[in-house]
């Protein structure tokens, strides 16, 4: 952790600044999840994407947002077109990202300098760093890589052109992904879908120039007929849906996943009519909207019947996009909100001199920190658990392919991860919009109008709890990831541990608070267990939300305890204090009763919210005596 406090008062704005070297908070997390010898080679690549993001693409994409892109259903002759007319801007975007950093291609394929391709926690880190920017076009750039995920997990071979495209580094042979899920009369219950999938018996078409797509057996060429409502990154060339075959089952049990380009192997396009862009309130850059299938060429991924579950893949890539893309909002709110604070005056002092801004800034970077490491540790699981996947393991292939839960029944990461995606979605997203409106509120008028940025970070935060799934959809996830797959029997280990390593006796105190939170979290699993699904519903989202605080203050008081033994750093430890206190503390007439006066004093302060670093020593000073 750098030694000096963060000069916040030397900057006018959160532009044309590194991202990567003003974000501690994103450094301490990136170091501990990465493997160490990926870390010291992605490093210096985070922070040069870090400087090109503040310095170029901070401006670039304010205006894309203002600017939008039109749809093109048809030419002048009426013949069928479905083109997006993109910002020219946007070429530059894709080529920082795709080329350039290889953002969806380096956990595939090695990137230079390294022999080995990287796990999943590096392109999360990278999406965060990108969300910084513009979370809307973060939405394709990951969807690129789910739906690789997808084809690398669920395809033998006939779709190995696409997979080489979507993680092509080069631009030019670079194709994105999308996933459309929602029909109209479904949202999020997928398994009403109605789109249909009918077989041609016919390989796919052959052309002179051979394409993308030539030559997929016939069994797995089909037509598909119905409607998709919400189609984000709409013109996709690797964009993966939904469909119900003939003669299957209702329900999720009767979906199939299908590859469906906008363009045919005979460059023609595809028979589908992209009716409309909505009309959205954020995420401008990432064009969204319908689509009616009208016989479109579609090849099968997988087989028949297992879409949702490979779907389901994509799926908790997406959810933790969407968590480390409310880390990257947060962040960015956060870097806005202080630069301006240290540099506004008010009443002849910096608005960050008084106790009350103060208090606020300090909370705001506490809960950034729980929603980073929460996020990050999310990551890192499904990173343990793809890692584990792909060492060989025949048996536990075999069992995965008929069943996943059967094949991960012994693995504490599929467990821990299965319950960790749908907390760490639900819980950022709304910590997301609260930053980023608070933060437009700590830069008063200014901070509602386009210029200053934090207007477009609060309409791109706001579909972040909607993205993915809605909070009743992610808490009855949660209940589903500890009947189903006994995620229980993973977390309370995991948390023992974590409370078991801190020893400082600063920390003592809010280790044993967290610890007794931790025996009524599983008072409130025991009680779930004996009630009925009705009473496991109604309470399912502040059970979420205990396993989020209670696992989120295991985490920091261990980081907390990592810092002081490993850098001779205290800050995480008042990090770690001040989240057990805010969430967990005596709320006797909301605190104002408590004599408490944290985050005033100058030297708190500089640590908290500008990131100094704290003497050890000056924490035991600071334990009471009869502690």
């Amino acid at each position: 952790m750098d030694a000096d406090p963060i000069p916040y008062g030397d900057y006018d704005a959160g532009r044309d600044c590194n991202y990567w070297r003003l974000d501690p908070t994103l450094r301490f997390e990136a170091r501990r999840v990465y493997p160490e010898d990926e870390f010291e080679w992605a490093e210096p690549v985070l922070e040069e994407f870090g400087e090109v993001l503040g310095r170029r693409m901070a401006d670039t994409a304010d205006r894309i947002d203002r600017a939008g892109h039109e749809l093109r259903s048809f030419d002048e002759h009426g013949e069928r077109l479905n083109e997006v007319e993109y910002h020219p801007l946007v070429r530059e975007q894709e080529e920082i990202v795709y080329e350039e950093f290889g953002v969806t291609h380096d956990a595939f394929h090695a990137p230079p300098g390294r022999e080995e391709p990287l796990g999943l926690t590096h392109v999360l880190t990278m999406q965060a760093l990108l969300s910084y920017v513009d979370g809307g076009f973060c939405c394709p750039v990951s969807m690129t890589t789910g739906a690789a995920l997808v084809l690398e997990k669920f395809d033998d071979g006939p779709l190995e052109e696409y997979f080489e495209a979507l993680t092509a580094r080069n631009l030019d042979d670079h194709i994105e992904g999308a996933m459309f899920l929602t029909e109209e009369q479904g949202g999020s219950d997928v398994g009403a879908n109605e789109v249909r999938a009918e077989p041609t018996g016919e390989e796919s078409g052959a052309s002179e120039t051979p394409r993308r797509g030539s030559g997929v057996p016939a069994e797995r060429v089909y037509e598909l007929y119905g409607e998709k409502w919400f189609c984000s990154n709409i013109d996709a060339e690797g964009a993966l849906a939904l469909a119900r075959t003939p003669g299957a089952p209702d329900g999720v049990e009767g979906l199939s996943l299908f590859l469906v380009p906008r363009t045919k192997p005979d460059g023609e396009v595809n028979e589908a009519h992209f009716r409309r862009l909505k009309d959205k309130l954020g995420t401008i850059s990432v064009p969204t909207g319908e689509i009616e299938y009208q016989g479109a060429e579609a090849y099968l991924v997988g087989e028949e019947g297992e879409g949702f579950r490979a779907m389901a893949e994509m799926m908790n890539f997406e959810r933790l996009t969407n968590a480390t893309g409310a880390v990257g909002v947060m962040g960015r709110a956060l870097l806005e909100a202080k630069v301006h604070a240290a540099d506004r005056e008010a009443f002849g002092d910096a608005i960050d001199e008084y106790p009350l801004m103060r208090r606020d800034l300090v909370d705001m970077t506490v809960d950034y920190e729980a929603a980073a490491a929460f996020s990050f540790e999310a990551a890192r699981l499904l990173d343990e658990r793809e890692r584990q996947a792909s060492r060989g393991d025949a048996e536990r292939a075999s069992r995965e392919r008929s069943d996943p839960r059967d094949a991960d029944d012994d693995s504490a990461a599929y467990k821990l991860m299965r319950l960790f995606i749908p907390v760490a979605k639900y819980k950022t997203a709304r910590m997301a919009v609260d930053t980023a409106s608070y933060a437009m509120e700590v830069l008063g008028g200014n901070g509602y109008v386009r210029e200053h940025t934090t207007e477009r970070l609060l309409r791109d935060a706001q579909v972040l709890p909607i993205w993915e799934g809605p909070s009743n959809i992610l808490a009855l996830d949660t209940l589903r990831a500890l009947n189903r797959e006994d995620a229980h029997e993973a977390l309370l280990p995991y948390v023992d541990e974590r409370l078991e390593a801190v020893e400082h006796p600063f920390l003592e105190e809010p280790a044993a608070t967290a610890e007794d939170r931790f025996h009524e979290l599983q008072g409130a699993l025991a009680t779930l267990a004996a009630e009925g699904d009705d009473y496991a519903q109604y309470h399912a989202k502040r059970l979420a939300d205990l396993v989020f605080d209670v696992v989120t203050a295991a985490l920091l008081l261990a980081e907390a305890q990592t810092a002081l033994d490993r850098d001779d750093d205290g800050r995480k430890a008042l990090v770690a204090r001040r989240f057990v206190e805010t969430r967990f503390g005596d709320d006797e007439a909301y605190g104002v009763t408590s004599g408490e006066r944290f985050a005033m004093e100058d030297d708190v302060f500089a640590a908290v919210a500008h990131y100094a670093r704290v003497d050890p020593e000056s924490l035991v000073e600071a334990v009471p005596a009869d502690d």
